[in-house]
């Protein structure tokens, strides 16, 4: 059964003893952050403060933050089970006959079942609150966090961002910091390659204020889903509906046309001025640096709807690991059987939290022919968001590349500085610091698989040791003999 709300699955969480409830009252102004990077860390549970000092709204963290919970959130027993059921739907079935048709319609009647169904309201609008009808929306009601020492400010970091193509109608959900500025705007930090900027954008062109909605708060699926890396064009809450196994409810915005989950804990509504753009930043970002200060379009908040009695959830990133990083080990396990259907060769992907998900990828692959490896990261290079990997890492099927040991192992054994490295320059995650023009630079693609012949290798790979079969099953069986 999907989860009807966010609070729904913090009772399953609590339930299970995976959430914790704070009564002291604590700051949200780095207090509750420094308390969370240590419960993280240790790999704690997630954390409702009940009084967060200065409002009444209790703050929810940590709430994905561990593998556990990421297969709570979707509801599977395992992650990879996601992706094969996402093959499954994508696989072309193209009926020959009227039997074969028949048999498409229970797969078909399923695709139906995941669109978002529309409602005339929903617990998200409970409490409305409009500046037009001379009430006063405040951010300054929430718990928002500022969570490292130099921040700019106090950020909202689990926004679910709506905003339409101006020119085409078509939809986007992403999931982007939002500084607050004041108790009526924030900072909107759309990454330049994000389709939020990409609208934002097209409403410059054409000077038409864009408007936006943000939900706060939702079942998590469709919290997830503003994260996923999914195809342009795709809906993000199309995809919850197939997570969850059952349609989101979205109910129309007050003051736009927009729709927002209509399970959603708060709703801001508003709208962004073409040109109109604010220094934002910094911000102790996922890589545990900080992004540093630049510009971007101003949120001006113009209605405010919630529940009477609203949780609001936050995420706080920092130096691996933490929450973000679980949340990105999903899309890892959820994505990967795609990335199959397109290089059948990959055998599996690690995407290592200290890579903190751009600056590295481990594969291992079925190698088949001289210069395999460097197909696989060449062809990685072009595919979506893995075009931001800085360095890719492949290494022979045979390894498990989950495991770091083993990988950096065949990594010094296997390669030549001067034959196995690849350089390539090309787009870069905005977040990457160390390239000398922002968001462009250089990458890295080693190739650690074992060499042969046809490749220009003229000695003898040598094999692995490995002791004979017989002489470890001599050995299990007398174990206890040996009184070690």
């Amino acid at each position: 059964m999907a989860y009807r709300d966010l609070r729904q699955f913090m009772g399953e969480l609590e339930k299970r003893g995976l959430l914790k409830r704070v009564a002291a009252p604590v700051d949200p102004e780095l207090e509750i952050a420094q308390i969370n990077d240590r419960v993280v860390k240790a790999g704690g549970p997630a954390l409702l403060f009940e009084n967060p000092r200065g409002s009444r709204v209790p703050c929810v963290v940590n709430l994905f933050g561990s593998p556990e919970r990421m297969r709570l959130a979707l509801e599977v027993a395992d992650l990879d089970d996601i992706g094969a059921r996402m093959l499954e739907f994508l696989e072309p079935d193209i009926p020959v006959n009227i039997i074969e048709k028949i048999k498409a319609l229970p797969k078909l009647k399923r695709l139906a079942d995941f669109i978002p169904r529309h409602v005339k309201s929903g617990p998200c609008k409970e409490v409305i609150i409009r500046r037009e009808q001379k009430q006063n929306p405040t951010l300054d009601i929430l718990p928002v966090l500022k969570t490292w020492p130099l921040d700019g400010g106090r950020f909202i970091t689990l926004p679910m961002v709506f905003t339409r193509d101006p020119e085409t109608g078509e939809g986007n959900c992403g999931m982007y910091r939002m500084q607050v500025f004041d108790g009526l705007r924030t900072g909107m930090h759309w990454h330049m390659h994000k389709d939020g900027a990409r609208h934002y954008a097209k409403a410059c062109r054409i000077g038409k204020r864009l408007p936006v909605a943000v939900a706060i708060g939702s079942d998590p699926a469709s919290m997830y889903s503003a994260t996923a890396p999914l195809p342009e064009g795709v809906d993000e809450m199309l995809f919850a509906g197939f997570l969850r196994g059952a349609p989101v409810e979205m109910v129309k915005c007050e003051t736009s046309e927009l729709e927002v989950p209509a399970n959603a804990e708060i709703v801001l509504e508003g709208y962004c001025d073409p040109g109109e753009l604010k220094l934002e930043g910094p911000f102790g970002d996922h890589t545990g640096y900080y992004s540093l200060a630049d510009m971007y379009p101003v949120f001006h908040i113009t209605c405010m709807t919630m529940r009477k009695d609203p949780v609001y959830p936050a995420t706080i990133v920092g130096r691996p690991p933490m929450e973000d990083c679980y949340i990105a080990k999903a899309t890892e396990r959820i994505f990967l059987p795609l990335l199959k259907k397109q290089l059948p060769e990959i055998v599996d992907m690690n995407l290592p939290l200290e890579g903190v998900f751009h600056n590295m990828a481990i594969v291992s692959i079925d190698k088949r022919y001289p210069g395999h490896a460097r197909k696989v990261m060449y062809a990685l290079w072009g595919m979506g968001q893995m075009s931001f990997v800085k360095m890719i890492i492949v290494v022979d099927g045979s390894v498990d590349v989950q495991d770091l040991s083993q990988v950096l192992w065949r990594l010094g054994n296997n390669t030549d500085p001067k034959r196995d490295v690849v350089i390539v320059e090309g787009p870069l995650d905005v977040l990457e610091h160390a390239s000398p023009i922002p968001a462009y630079g250089g990458k890295m693609g080693i190739d650690a698989t074992k060499k042969t012949a046809r490749e220009g290798f003229t000695r003898q790979w040598p094999p692995d040791i490995e002791m004979a079969e017989e002489i470890k099953k001599l050995v299990e069986s007398r174990w206890a003999e040996y009184g070690l």
